[in-house]
């Protein structure tokens, strides 16, 4: 019985995706907390140290180490497709290198990160309260950004995983334009739009389309991926060969040091060196041990031997609406994202229909006391309970009546029916088009 309910709280609440908004509750809790510090692009950078110690300290009772290590992620632009925290300092590199320690990297929301939290103030999602029940937070995010599909996600937990490559989001987002236009249409239509993976560094997807269509279509499957390289003549007639991107996930330095290793060991013997001349962009030089060496041959060579091509799987496991775990389709996550995305809009759109109603019925009251201003001020001199007398004499709504007796005497300038009259015409066209 208790492994069970470890079981269940393992895949529900750390290790699967929300088909929602594509995050794990360490991620939602991350971008929340950094929200709360007012972290958005346009505002400076924050210590990561004050970010990991307001999530594990209010919403996510966990290892600091282990919750850095998820900002980390969030910030490497090789590692996410778009990255939702934009960081300062040492975050990383694609040789496989750590991040700096915590106190001394700085970190700040990306406008992707803000598109995903869009509509959060506007009722947009049902809150829970935190761990303590001293606060609240979000159970999903609105997700106006399909980041489940576009940025990916991997995890295990107990008796099962979740592998997802990172996806191109003009292509996701052209898709679900079709399936809000045409709910029934089919994965080959949406295949058509979303050609397969787009790996944030690069490389070359090498199956077939049939191939890809049983992953996309079953929800597993996987992707072989490969380097992209190119040959570059010498005057002479000697060659090398460049590689300028390397395969997903595989870190650069231990890539290089494998090649190296085929070299030493002879297991290649047509290659003589490879050179790393990397600045910003990928640059890894090989060197043939002659120039009469057939250049496929030995990329051939080099792809069965190292990672310069590896297998990425796929296993769109994640949770639906109701929190269940199961694989979907590429079709079925986008639709969920879709279906979601209508539930938000109504969310808000009642919201701001609520926030409309109110404003309108103090704009009344407004209105009311310009046009009777003299009484209304002789009822406040001489009244011992000009809240009541007001609203029996002019039928007004206890709100209304609150909100004339604290208005500021300086406001009374500004009260002109003109313009009482001109915002509540343009709340009425407002409420007429979210109705």
């Amino acid at each position: 019985e208790r492994y069970l309910v470890y079981a269940l709280s393992t895949i529900t609440a750390r290790s699967l995706p929300d088909v929602r908004d594509g995050l794990k509750p360490v991620h939602r809790r991350l971008l929340w907390a950094m929200r709360l510090l007012k972290l958005d692009p346009a505002s400076g950078y924050k210590k990561c140290a004050r970010v990991v110690g307001d999530v594990i300290g209010k919403y996510h009772p966990h290892g600091d180490q282990s919750v850095y290590d998820a900002m980390v992620r969030l910030a490497q632009d090789f590692a996410l497709r778009y990255p939702l925290v934009d960081g300062q300092g040492n975050f990383g590199n694609i040789d496989g290198d750590n991040a700096a320690a915590y106190r001394y990297t700085e970190a700040r929301l990306t406008q992707v990160a803000i598109d995903l939290m869009d509509g959060l103030d506007e009722d947009a999602v049902a809150y829970r309260p935190t761990y303590n029940g001293e606060e609240q937070e979000p159970e999903l995010f609105p997700g106006l950004f399909p980041n489940l599909l576009a940025n990916g996600a991997s995890g295990i937990a107990v008796g099962m995983a979740t592998s997802i490559p990172p996806h191109n989001a003009a292509e996701l987002l052209e898709a679900a334009i079709l399936l809000v236009d045409q709910p029934d249409a089919d994965d080959d239509a949406i295949l058509a739009l979303v050609k397969g993976p787009d790996f944030p560094t690069g490389g070359m997807v090498v199956d077939a389309p049939a191939i890809l269509r049983e992953s996309y279509t079953t929800g597993r499957g996987g992707f072989r991926v490969r380097a992209r390289w190119e040959i570059e003549r010498e005057k002479g007639g000697g060659w090398q060969i460049v590689i300028s991107e390397i395969p997903y996930g595989v870190a650069k330095g231990k890539l290089i040091e494998q090649i190296a290793t085929l070299i030493n060991d002879k297991k290649l013997p047509i290659l003589a060196d490879v050179r790393d001349e990397s600045d910003a962009e990928v640059r890894i030089v090989l060197e043939p041990r002659a120039r009469t060496v057939d250049p496929q041959v030995l990329m051939d060579g080099l792809f069965r031997f190292s990672d310069l091509e590896t297998r990425i799987s796929l296993n769109l496991n994640v949770l639906d609406k109701d929190r269940t775990p199961r694989v979907m389709s590429l079709r079925e996550a986008l639709a969920a994202w879709v279906e979601h995305q209508f539930v938000v809009l109504r969310r808000r759109s009642e919201h701001r229909l609520g926030k409309i109603a109110d404003r309108i019925e103090l704009l009344d009251g407004y209105l009311v006391a310009y046009l009777n201003l003299d009484r209304v001020i002789e009822i406040i001199r001489t009244e011992d309970e000009p809240k009541a007398v007001m609203i029996e004499e002019f039928r007004l709504t206890d709100r209304q009546a609150e909100a004339i007796l604290n208005m500021r005497l300086r406001s009374l300038r500004r009260l002109e029916e003109f313009e009482i009259r001109g915002e509540r015409d343009k709340l009425d066209k407002e409420r007429e088009q979210l109705t």
